[in-house]
């Protein structure tokens, strides 16, 4: 019998609105209105100031090690700026930017990297484990999250809630059995959720072109019977674009999508790593050339939405704004160092044995504060 093509030719389109150079194809841009254009720019500035203060507090060893974002700021605060409130945002580890957005605060971010429990009673969560919005807490173990938001969007899809849940992750996830599985379910019981792969090159110290032979990784949707699609991530006119299209699909029971964003980390991993032992300086100084942030700006200039004088305001209010949270959060580590908080939020009701541990200790650190002022020693 004849060989016999059983499925059409698939394709992956690559979308970019708005080039390196700032210039705009005006066909593909995207309706988006001037409030929460100017709103998409100062979060990416601020994300861009917040990770250099949080870098400076980590090498002065005020703050334990994070994962940097600056150069990704497009990639996911043009993805996360579709989502309602009552949508669900499922970060991995470097979407900052994106989590101020939906709503946690700077002081609650420093005290969960200087290694604080108490970081998200800052923002009010609630007995539900979220705050106002839909978030999920930061996932460290690759990918894992990618299961998370597939659960999540198959009980919104059977509750028949028009909801939807958005998880980012990296080049690096795409190699995780838990990446398959969940675009794989998601795509059998056509779930509303969205899938963000914030390309940045490397996995760590693992290249992209190590990672898969596939030319592109948005293809891999394919295969899961999903639309997959390439935007330039540091254009964040594009990755709006490709989101909103991708949202409206979910919404209307079209199923799941995933966005491939091409993007590119600045800085290292994590403060634990030195990427100059693994990639060259060259090809960091080409993608400065493409930073997310000034082609942005010199869009909203083009459009009169920005000044010198408006960039000015706005970078010294940021500034300002980063100085209080920090102030604020190393006021709030000295009060949660009190050892009596650790059988706080154990039970719900605190059970005699454990009552009696806390009373024995909080007599013992009486005692010795005694004995210290008394001059005797500890």
């Amino acid at each position: 019998m004849p060989r016999e093509k059983i499925a059409l030719p698939y394709a992956v389109d690559h979308l970019s609105i708005l080039n390196e150079e700032g210039e705009l194809d005006k066909e593909l841009e995207p309706e988006i209105p001037e409030d929460l254009l100017l709103k998409l720019y100062r979060f990416m500035v601020l994300g861009r100031k917040f990770d250099d203060r949080l870098l400076s507090l980590q090498r002065q060893g005020r703050m334990g090690t994070f994962a940097p974002i600056s150069g990704q700021e497009a990639a996911h605060l043009g993805a996360v700026a579709l989502l309602r409130p009552s949508d669900w945002f499922v970060p991995s580890f470097r979407e900052t930017g994106a989590e101020l957005w939906r709503g946690r605060s700077m002081e609650s971010v420093i005290l969960g990297f200087a290694g604080y429990a108490e970081a998200a009673s800052v923002d009010n969560v609630g007995e539900d484990g979220h705050g106002p919005m839909n978030n999920m807490p930061v996932s460290i173990p690759v990918a894992s999250q990618v299961l998370h938001a597939v659960g999540i969007a198959w009980g919104m899809r059977y509750r028949k809630k028009d909801d939807v849940a958005m998880a980012f992750f990296g080049d690096g996830g795409t190699s995780e059995g838990d990446f398959h599985e969940g675009l794989n379910f998601a795509g059998v019981y056509q779930c509303p959720v969205i899938f963000v792969c914030q390309n940045n090159h490397w996995a760590i110290s693992t290249p992209r072109e190590k990672q898969t032979r596939s030319k592109t990784l948005a293809q891999k949707a394919l295969a899961y019977g999903m639309p997959g699609i390439q935007v330039d991530g540091n254009d964040v006119l594009a990755v709006y674009a490709a989101a909103e299209e991708a949202v409206a699909r979910a919404r209307s029971g079209e199923g799941p999508s995933m966005i491939e964003c091409i993007t590119y980390r600045m800085k290292m991993h994590t403060t634990a790593d030195d990427p100059k032992r693994y990639r060259k300086e060259e090809e960091v100084a080409a993608w400065q050339g493409r930073d997310p942030i000034p082609r942005f700006r010199k869009y909203l200039t083009d459009k009169g939405l920005l000044s010198d004088d408006k960039i000015q305001e706005m970078e010294s209010d940021i500034e300002e704004e980063i100085k209080s949270a920090v102030k604020r959060a190393e006021g709030l580590m000295a009060e949660f160092t009190d050892p009596l908080r650790m059988f706080d939020h154990v039970y719900a009701k605190r059970p005699p044995y454990l009552e009696a541990q806390r009373k024995e200790l909080e007599e013992e650190i009486k005692r010795a504060g005694d004995e210290d002022r008394n001059g005797k020693g500890v």
